[in-house]
């Protein structure tokens, strides 16, 4: 196999973490990039041999990070021919009750990191005819007030990679974004564990009242949405461009 080179944010934890387990089958070498070192090496040790591992220690929420992450990236293996970009999640607050920090943290992560991060890579995307891909959800087509932050970011997200897309038509790199429905996390589950006793319930009776209310049979599971992001930097999918893929159970009622 020849090198290949995939950058995998948010891959301490949740779908960043199974995405990267997953492109261990298809990369030669992979970077492996969030805040949490410690879980960091965790996912490098699932990994294992399947492909050699670059683990960056990163705040993408900082400026200068993306441009740190490439350049580290570069020289550690000379290219990049995949980003996905999964680092950042956003509390699920009232649209009265969000504050100014939770929302400056939700776009400055979430949005603005993968912003930066993306046009720093760009040039060698370009140079490998690259694919990109960026992590939106499901409320963008649907925010409502109780996660209004959450829908309005994803929803820019979905927004900037057609943006990114229209722009890799010409520059030959390829972009799409993928928008889960409910998928069981550690991150839903610290929630769940949360919110059952604020509403008088067990953890189990809330963790199957949210499928329920969404419509759907179950819970996704990240290793689901891995399978996605592999296929969309694969090439067989070289002619899709530009798409904001839904994967969610059937949550989404619209056509």
């Amino acid at each position: 196999m020849s090198k290949s080179v995939a950058i995998v944010t948010g891959a301490s934890q949740g779908i960043g973490r199974a995405t990267a387990v997953r492109l261990a089958r298809d990369f030669s070498a992979l970077v492996l990039v969030a805040r949490n070192r410690a879980n960091l090496e965790d996912t490098a040790k699932a990994v294992g041999a399947a492909a050699e591992v670059l683990v960056i220690d990163a705040d993408l929420a900082e400026p200068r990070a993306a441009q740190s992450v490439v350049d580290q990236t570069l020289a550690a293996f000379g290219r990049i021919d995949a980003l996905l970009n999964i680092a950042g999640a956003v509390p699920q607050v009232d649209l009265f009750e969000t504050t100014e920090a939770q929302w400056e943290a939700g776009l400055a992560l979430k949005l603005h990191g993968a912003r930066r991060l993306t046009i720093a890579a760009w040039p060698s995307l370009m140079a490998a005819k690259g694919a990109v891909v960026l992590m939106s959800g499901n409320s963008a087509s649907f925010p409502k007030a109780p996660y209004a932050a959450v829908g309005t970011i994803n929803a820019a997200i979905v927004a900037l990679a057609k943006a990114f897309s229209d722009k890799g038509i010409s520059d030959g790199v390829q972009v799409n974004s993928v928008l889960p429905g409910p998928v069981m996390t550690g991150r839903r589950r610290s929630y769940l564990q949360h919110w059952a006793p604020l509403h008088n319930m067990t953890v189990e009776e809330a963790t199957a009242k949210f499928p329920k209310e969404a419509g759907i049979a179950r819970y996704g599971e990240p290793e689901e949405i891995a399978e996605l992001m592999a296929f969309l930097v694969s090439p067989g999918a070289r002619w899709m461009t530009g798409s904001a893929l839904r994967m969610d159970g059937g949550e989404a009622k619209s056509i």
